[in-house]
């Protein structure tokens, strides 16, 4: 217990009294790196993001360290990347190995689903902030979706999102809030859009 107590007064200790960088300060050290830097930014978002960590951490960190020209783009290619190493993996562990986790109530309507609307319903699941990444790359894999279906609608999926979060990010660093907040509300419309015609659009009948 004292220990903890230490703990948590040395951090509001250091929070006090040592300065921290701003965002502005923290985009110029990323540029002073140079290219090799954001490289590895990126390749760390694909390989971590595999496992059940949040997107979003690196999205919005990749909103501070860099300008949209650089973070969209490659926050979108690193997202495809992950989800293809997610969906090949839990692949690649086997019919068998999988078949127990394939019959779940839950993964059979899943698949059930994805049978009927196809790829349209990983792109509209992509939409939603609060669906895990990581997990629904899982459940993906453990249906019969086609692996170009599959990527092609989290990249497609991810994007509004993807942007919305950048330019929010970006205005925080930039201070160019106005311009910002219009293009987040107008990507996060788009999302909700797709939301909606997922919802309304008829569904092909059970086989």
């Amino acid at each position: 217990m004292i220990a903890w107590v230490g703990a948590v007064a040395l951090v509001v200790l250091v929070a006090t009294f040592v300065p921290t960088p701003g965002l502005e300060q923290l985009r110029e050290w990323a540029a002073q790196f140079g290219p090799w830097f954001a490289a590895a930014f990126f390749a760390a978002y694909a390989v971590v993001t595999v496992a059940p960590i949040p997107r979003s951490t690196f999205t919005y960190s990749a909103a501070v360290l860099f300008t949209p020209a650089v973070a969209i783009p490659c926050s979108l290619v690193a997202t495809g990347v992950a989800a293809a190493l997610s969906f090949v993996a839990v692949r690649r562990l086997g019919h068998e190995r999988t078949a127990a986790l394939r019959a779940h109530p839950r993964v059979a309507a899943v698949d059930a689903r994805l049978r009927r609307r196809g790829w349209l319903s990983v792109g509209s699941v992509r939409l939603v902030p609060a669906a895990p990444f990581s997990v629904v790359n899982y459940a993906a894999a453990l249906t019969s979706i086609p692996y170009p279906q599959f990527i092609a609608a989290t990249v497609i999926g991810s994007a509004p999102g993807t942007v919305a979060a950048v330019l929010l990010g970006d205005s925080l660093t930039s201070g160019d809030g106005a311009a910002a907040l219009w293009a987040t509300v107008g990507f996060a419309a788009v999302g909700l859009a797709g939301m909606v015609l997922d919802a309304r659009l008829p569904v092909r009948p059970a086989p």
